[in-house]
Order: structure tokens, then C-alpha cells, then sequence
């Protein structure tokens, strides 16, 4: 009985060497079976060449590959969108940042605005995205990260705070006047906006940036912060358009 049981295993053993011998054979282009081997230790992968006729030796299901699913990883939206900032990190975010915008000005319209659509209003909010605040973010989030490269929370808060009073109404200056001046506004009318305008709206502003500027700051890499902080201006931006869209301030 252990005679016939060690013959049949004997037998097993061999059928599956004589077919991985055959398939590492074919693979290697008629190299003797010695050869292939030598070259396929060389290489680190011994005899394995053909993972699905193995498994079936064994009775199991044929093997994965891993560099399968460590490629598909990297394939997609994501991957593709994060090789773009590595190559064009500048067009990718005023993109970026200029899509967003477009999205928030047509949200803004649709709840705020009695009247048709403006198509006009909402290509001004993407070219200033595209040409001003994505640039502007670019710069301003690389000068923040050099200045002060840590991410304690001292540094963040630091962080914050020139956020607040430097680039936030450095921006919302530069967005009433860009917006004005499109429609026609001489500088007298873009003053006197401003001047009723842009305290209330960086007063707004201090409510609602610094839980979005704390998490940006101390979470998120620097190449994704100005993504992080066009996600937030898009909340942001339905209340800022909507700022824009009032009527001129009359002077007397």
C-alpha cells in the first residue's frame, strides 16, 4: 500500500515537472531546459513562466499577477489628474480653479437669479479663475510652504493668519475690480463698490475660511492645496457671485 501510494505521487511529481520543463522550453525559444533555468535564476524568477499550468498541477486557481493590480492603481482620473500637476502644475490648477468657478457661478445663478441664465457672467468667473486666482494660488500656497515648512500648530495658525489678512483681501479686491471693470464700471464706481462690498464680504469670509484653511494648511500636500482650496471656493464662490451680481452703487 506505501509502495503503490509513493509510486502514484512519484508519477504526480513528474507529470508536473515534465510540463513546467515543456512551457519554460517554449518560452525561451528552444533553449535546453538547463539554459532557460540559468537565465530565468539570473533574472530572480526561477521556473514559474507559466503560473496558470502550475496552479492546475496543483488543483487551485490560476495566480493573480500583482503587477496587475499595482498598474490598475495607478490608472484613472486621479492618477491621471495627479501626473498633470506634477507636469503643468500652474495649467492645472488656473484649470482647475477656473472649473470650479464656472460650476459655482452657474449654482449661484440657478438659486439666486429671477432671470435667464448669463452665460456672460459665468465666462467671467472662469477667466478669472483661469488668469487670476489660479495663478495667484499657485505662488501664494509655494511661498507659504517655503516660508514656513512646518505643519505644527503654531506654523499653521501662522498660516492662517496671512491667509485672513493678506491673500484673502489681496483676492476679493482684485475679483470685485476684475468683475466691474468687465461690465463697464470706471474707477469711481469700482471705489465706491468696494467700499461697500468688501468688508462685508471678508467679514464672511472670517466665518467661513479658517476651518477650511486649518484642514488645507495641515493636512493636505502642498500640490494639492490649491485643489483643496478651489473645492472650498466653490461654496465660497456661490455667496462671492452672487456679491458681484449687485447693482452698481449709484454716486451722486
Amino acid at each position: 500500500m506505501g509502495s503503490s501510494s509513493g509510486n502514484t505521487l512519484k508519477s504526480l511529481s513528474n507529470r508536473c515537472l515534465l510540463r513546467l520543463s515543456s512551457d519554460t522550453h517554449s518560452l525561451f525559444h528552444g533553449k535546453t531546459f538547463n539554459e532557460a533555468s540559468l537565465t530565468t535564476q539570473r533574472r530572480g524568477v526561477y521556473s514559474f513562466s507559466s503560473p496558470n499550468k502550475l496552479a492546475s498541477c496543483k488543483g487551485s486557481h490560476p495566480l493573480r499577477s500583482f503587477s496587475t493590480s499595482s498598474s490598475s492603481s495607478k490608472v484613472g482620473f486621479l492618477g491621471w489628474y495627479l501626473a498633470k500637476l506634477e507636469s503643468n502644475p500652474i495649467i492645472t490648477k488656473s484649470v482647475t480653479t477656473s472649473l470650479i468657478f464656472a460650476a459655482a457661478d452657474f449654482t449661484s445663478q440657478m438659486i439666486t437669479s429671477a432671470s435667464s441664465y448669463d452665460s456672460i457672467r459665468t465666462l467671467r468667473m472662469a477667466g478669472y479663475g483661469l488668469l487670476l486666482l489660479g495663478p495667484s494660488q499657485h505662488l501664494w500656497f509655494n511661498l507659504l510652504s517655503k516660508a514656513l515648512p512646518k505643519r505644527d500648530m503654531l506654523t499653521t495658525f501662522k498660516k492662517m493668519f496671512l491667509g485672513q489678512a493678506v491673500f484673502g483681501p489681496l483676492v476679493t479686491t482684485v475679483f470685485f475690480s476684475y468683475n466691474v471693470a468687465l461690465q463697464g464700471e470706471n474707477a469711481e464706481e469700482i471705489a465706491a463698490r468696494l467700499k461697500r462690498d468688501l468688508l462685508p464680504t471678508l467679514i464672511s469670509g472670517a466665518m467661513f475660511w479658517p476651518t477650511c484653511d486649518f484642514v488645507t494648511y495641515k493636512f493636505v500636500p502642498v500640490h494639492l492645496q490649491p485643489l483643496m482650496n478651489s473645492s472650498c471656493s466653490y461654496i465660497w464662490t456661490i455667496y462671492l457671485t452672487y456679491m458681484a451680481s449687485l447693482n452698481k452703487v449709484s454716486i451722486e
